[in-house]
């Protein structure tokens, strides 16, 4: 299972009760405010230069004319840059020291105030990182299980296969795939128009905060140079007039304000591996995101408050029309979580699949091993072994570990070595063949045993594996560790493929053996006679008991080598779909 797939799992499968149980928990100590992040509260409205102007009065239009006649600019230009200067003023008022109009510059406090708003939003990058961007649909369904619970309870339960199937067993897999989909459409046509606007409106909010926090800030910081006289930092506006207008645009989104229970479940994601510690470490880690999400909304509060963002612009850009406008977001909902169900099922279905070809092959093992179970290795993983290390093939070699010593050494070993002893072949190439399968099969158990001591803590896989998980750095731990478990899995892999192709050519020799094929690949012995007659005569036309047995001893190898190998088949296919 990936990392990304163990967080989704463990997400959703946590119940309504342990959602809102743990949402309570965080409520309780949130002392979050409800406020917006944005007030609109514009004290000058944009406005239309040559509109204004044509409204003037008869001797302003004439004080503008005579000035135009002196600057040789139009009188529209003079009323404008009029304008702009009334603007500059009206800012250095409401807010000294953010911006200087008469050089166009931005001042210390402004430079501060993005500081502290960038620290804030760089709070919420490690918070979207945790969910949004691991895994934006099963933050959906979360959110969705919250606001839609009886939506969630329908798609949890009627669309589950398991579930499915205990309601109608007569149903088959095709069957259980249409009735799960046609339960989640049904689900879906359900959603109240009132519930789509909830959910759209934090998904919308994810998005603006997720431009938030993205925001190129080092870009705008580093157009600033420190001024030792002034003692602060100091930046032509025009310079970062469009970075500006961006930022504009993305805090004007937040008018609407966040929604506790959003904020509360993006923790929810960021404190899940930790649902099972009960050493106090979930009330800790929630204490402290709970602070840090209070200090970074207060800072982009205090932005807001403090910096009349566009107001600046339109001075700076010599722009009186200029409007921030509220960026895209959030439209995408219902797809995401639409897909996020729909490879849920998909995936469920496919446990199903997997559920039930396990069920038949545990039952293939009871049969073939006559009710005795499975052998397991010491130092490899399986559901009874978890310090084992996890590689590739596991269960083949626990199978053939133990069709070794069940079937092969008591049901198989002797007829085959009656042939290598007492067999004369008409062709010395066919003894090789023979030989070499036959002596693959009797050091199985051998190379297995070895593999899985080379796997232990003083082996050679084990030594490097422990090497591996003492690299500091994850991304380094994580890439040499899976060059060991590759190495591991590759010769476990060359065991059971050796195998299966001396089983094969075993068959195929055995068949040419007892239905005297004298003109295959493979041919029949010479001294037939000796396993089939009682005084070796060369007369085989009457079959004696003797032959019977033979006959009988060399089917029933075949067909249990046969058997091996359907199940190794069966099992690769199990292993296929678990990756």
């Amino acid at each position: 299972m990936t990392e990304n797939e163990n967080f989704t799992h463990l997400v959703s499968e946590m119940t309504l009760e342990e959602r809102n149980h743990l949402l309570e928990r965080l409520s309780v100590q949130s002392n979050i405010s409800k406020d917006p992040l944005y007030e609109d509260k514009e004290e000058i409205p944009s406005m239309d230069i040559e509109d204004q102007f044509s409204q003037l009065p008869w001797y302003e239009h004439l004080w503008f004319f005579i000035l135009s006649l002196f600057k040789t600019i139009s009188r529209v230009k003079l009323f404008e840059e009029n304008r702009v200067t009334k603007l500059g003023r009206h800012i250095q008022t409401i807010a000294p020291g953010v911006f200087d109009y008469k050089r166009n510059m931005l001042l210390p406090i402004f430079y501060q105030s993005l500081v502290d708003m960038r620290d804030g939003a760089r709070f919420f990058y490690s918070v979207l990182d945790a969910s949004v961007n691991r895994d934006k649909g099963a933050l959906y369904a979360f959110l969705g299980s919250l606001e839609m619970n009886e939506i969630h309870q329908r798609l949890q339960f009627q669309t589950n296969p398991h579930l499915i199937s205990q309601r109608q067993p007569e149903a088959k897999e095709a069957d259980l795939r249409k009735i799960a989909f046609h339960e989640m459409n049904e689900a879906f046509a359900e959603i109240t128009q009132e519930q789509r606007n909830i959910m759209y409106q934090h998904a919308r909010s994810l998005d603006c905060l997720k431009e938030l926090a993205a925001f190129r800030y080092e870009r705008v910081l580093l157009s600033f140079t420190f001024d030792p006289v002034m003692q602060g930092y100091f930046s032509p506006a025009h310079v970062m007039l469009e970075s500006l207008e961006n930022l504009n645009n993305i805090l004007f989104s937040f008018k609407e304000p966040l929604s506790i229970t959003l904020i509360e479940s993006l923790f929810v994601f960021n404190l899940q591996e930790h649902f099972d510690e009960e050493n106090g470490t979930v009330d800790i880690e929630m204490r402290d995101l709970l602070s840090k999400a209070e200090n970074a909304l207060v800072a982009i509060r205090n932005f807001n408050k403090e910096i009349p963002l566009t107001l600046i612009l339109r001075c700076a850009g010599r722009n009186m029309t200029m409007n921030p406008h509220q960026i895209t977001g959030g439209e995408d909902w219902f797809v995401i979580y639409h897909d996020y169900w729909r490879e849920r099922i998909e995936q469920q279905l496919t446990e199903y699949r997997g559920m039930r070809r396990q069920q038949g092959l545990l039952e293939s093992l009871k049969t073939f091993f006559n009710g005795k179970s499975l052998k397991t290795m010491e130092h490899i993983y399986s559901e009874a072994n978890q310090d084992g290390l996890p590689i590739r093939g596991a269960f083949s070699l626990s199978f053939l570990l133990t069709f070794y010593s069940i079937v092969f050494i008591n049901n198989i070993n002797n007829g085959l070595r009656n042939i290598l002893i007492d067999g004369k072949f008409a062709r010395r190439e066919n003894r090789t063949v023979f030989t070499e399968n036959y002596n693959n099969l009797i050091k199985l158990e051998d190379d297995i045993q070895l593999l899985d001591t080379q796997l232990s803590f003083s082996g050679d896989y084990g030594k490097r594996y422990a090497l591996a998980m003492s690299e500091t750095s994850l991304q380094a731990r994580r890439r040499k560790i899976q060059v060991v478990l590759d190495d591991a899995s590759d010769e476990a892999e060359e065991i059971i493929n050796r195998t299966k192709v001396s089983i094969e050519g075993l068959i195929t020799m055995l068949t040419a053996i007892i239905t005297r094929d004298d003109h295959g690949e493979y041919t029949t012995l010479i001294n037939m006679a000796h396993f089939m007659t009682k005084d070796n005569t060369t007369d085989l036309s009457t079959l004696t008991a003797k032959g019977m047995v033979f006959l009988n001893t060399m089917h029933n190898v075949i067909q249990k080598f046969e058997s091996a190998l359907q199940i190794l088949e069966d099992i690769a296919i199990l292993e296929l779909d678990d990756q």
